[in-house]
């Protein structure tokens, strides 16, 4: 199968930032919260509210 140079040059940039907070994750994500604050967006929350009429783990029935 032929590489995608496109897809291919994701991962390299994907693979840097990584390495610029270490692999840790937690930092990643401080990062990009920061970003989006700094850029105006809206920063979605960690714990988003549950939908209306869903329960987890039971199928509910509208008639």
């Amino acid at each position: 199968m032929e590489k995608n140079p496109i897809l291919e040059e994701i991962y390299q940039i994907r693979l840097n930032y990584a390495e610029r907070f270490g692999n840790d994750l937690h930092a990643i994500c401080q990062d990009a919260i920061q970003k989006q604050g700094y850029q105006g967006r809206r920063v979605v929350p960690a714990n988003p509210k549950p939908a209306l009429n869903q329960q987890i783990g039971r199928k509910i029935l509208v008639e």
